[in-house]
């Protein structure tokens, strides 16, 4: 697994599409009646990126972004991506009744109520028992699963919850990408796809 962190750059558009993918299987009967299987617990993600405009000056835009996909030989090495609308969360619950016992837990973000393990996380700024703000010495968090830890059980009953930033896990989704010169010094990506890996 690489650290290798997708490049933020200035000419990306504003029209990112984002889209969960999930797997499930239908068996349909000779009455119509169907039977479900889902393959996963937890979606992919898709993103399609287009970027309008990449300067092939000194501020290599297009440079820095070719070379991060040639580094990554297209879709075969994972990557880093930091979402710039979907990358951070305060107070998420990580658990909402702690059992006296257990040391470790996954840290979540919900979406519309649907809880999200997140894997690779960023920074973790605070941990929370039951509202109050723990010292950093009490905890730890394993940056490349998104387990936190607890140093001593946390009370029964008691609610967790963190602020944290996260990065998806990705590659790119395709082995070839068109970069396109409109004008002098200056390149296009139309689309690009990018897709979470677990």
């Amino acid at each position: 697994m690489s650290n290798a962190i997708f490049p933020t750059l200035p000419g990306l558009a504003w029209n990112v599409v984002r889209s969960p993918i999930w797997s499930t299987r239908v068996q349909t009967t000779v009455s119509g009646k169907e039977t479900r299987t889902a393959d996963w617990v937890t979606p992919l993600w898709q993103w399609e990126l287009q970027y309008e405009l990449l300067r092939d000056d000194a501020t290599d835009e297009l440079r820095t972004l070719m070379g991060f996909y040639l580094q990554r030989q297209g879709s075969y090495d994972d990557f880093l991506f930091q979402d710039p609308d979907d990358n951070s969360v305060a107070g998420a619950v990580v658990d909402s009744s702690a059992d006296g016992s257990t040391t470790a837990f996954q840290l979540l973000r919900s979406l519309g109520g649907y809880p999200e393990p997140m894997t690779a996380i960023d920074a973790v700024s605070a941990v929370y028992l039951n509202g109050t703000a723990q010292a950093t010495s009490g905890w730890s968090v394993d940056l490349s699963t998104g387990i936190l830890t607890f140093a001593t059980a946390p009370a029964s009953g008691s609610a967790i919850t963190a602020d944290f930033t996260y990065y998806f896990r990705v590659r790119f989704k395709e082995d070839e990408a068109d970069f396109e010169k409109f004008a002098q010094a200056l390149w296009g990506l139309k689309t690009i796809h990018l897709m979470s890996v677990k």
